[in-house]
């Protein structure tokens, strides 16, 4: 009935493909990091590479976010709650927490003028004041991050959804039961809900300066332009080496002109010539990053 122990695996490399092409406003956006209490972490390995990692990149997108303005606020469940309040969830999954475990993690705790939630059922919307608060700041959007991933923040895209809230679901900085579990929530996330990204595409879109804002698609990371060619490739992005020549694993001329297809529905702004200046997924990199720039400039 209690939460099972969690055996670490990977985190993903790679995310669903998306129904949608939302675009990260900070001046709309709110950075939710989701029940990082010590008795949830806990049935992990704490000193396992999946903990480091997925902690280590939670701390890298508060960062970010407070770099560029948005509020960050915490989930947190009480302690001894009791039977009325707990109700069904009791059913599921025993009494809960005590007093001794309730913290949030110390590496990423709140600071002052962070608000913490108190978390009563798997959606961080109800019974809350979540709802109220973002819209009487006049944000719209909901980043996410946290655990357990087809828990409650799936539940929480959902509700965000029904509450015409976007959510960004950040795929390596969310944990679940399982690799599995995790996969299948940030699929049906990206399918029905949410759009789902990785840490360092939002933090790409984030660190773009405030004027610059309207100039942010076409930014994209050295992992998802990895994804996108193992992608296409039907290989494992692990196959994918930054330095090595495209050519090499077989990526020819029309394979190439698929992804620009994709890449420009995204808004992404890009020509085959452009792209043939470079070999590798770093050269086509350092030539986004270069294209992004010239149009910032000529903006």
């Amino acid at each position: 009935m209690a939460i099972p122990r969690i055996q670490s695996y990977a985190l993903p490399q790679c995310c669903s493909e998306n129904k949608t092409n939302w675009q990260v406003d900070p001046d709309k956006a709110v950075l939710l990091v989701h029940d990082m209490q010590s008795y949830f972490v806990n049935f992990y390995d704490v000193e396992g590479e999946l903990v480091k990692k997925l902690v280590k990149h939670i701390d890298a997108l508060i960062s970010a976010a407070r770099a560029a303005n948005i509020p960050v606020i915490y989930t947190a469940q009480p302690a001894d709650q009791k039977p009325e309040d707990r109700a069904l969830l009791t059913d599921f999954w025993g009494s809960g927490l005590t007093n001794r475990d309730t913290s949030i993690l110390s590496t990423i705790a709140p600071k002052d003028g962070d608000k913490v939630y108190t978390k009563w059922r798997y959606s961080a919307f109800k019974r809350s004041s979540l709802l109220d608060d973002m819209k009487a700041q006049g944000r719209d959007q909901l980043l996410i991050c946290g655990i357990y991933a087809h828990i409650g923040i799936l539940s929480t895209a959902l509700d965000a959804f029904m509450y015409d809230i976007k959510a960004f679901v950040v795929a390596d900085a969310i944990a679940d039961f399982s690799l599995e579990e995790h996969l299948q929530a940030i699929g049906y996330i990206s399918s029905r809900c949410g759009q789902v990204a990785l840490l360092e595409d939002l933090k790409a879109s984030l660190s773009v300066d405030h004027e610059n804002r309207n100039n942010k698609r076409g930014l994209v990371s050295i992992p998802s332009l990895q994804c996108a060619v193992a992608e296409i490739l039907n290989i494992e992005v692990d196959e994918v080496d930054p330095e090595e020549n495209l050519l090499y694993l077989g990526l020819d001329s029309i394979r190439v002109m698929t992804l620009l297809e994709k890449w420009r529905a995204q808004g992404i702004n890009i020509t085959l010539e452009q792209l043939s200046e470079g070999a590798s997924i770093r050269d086509w990199h350092e030539i986004m990053q270069t294209r992004s720039q010239l149009e910032a400039v000529i903006a």
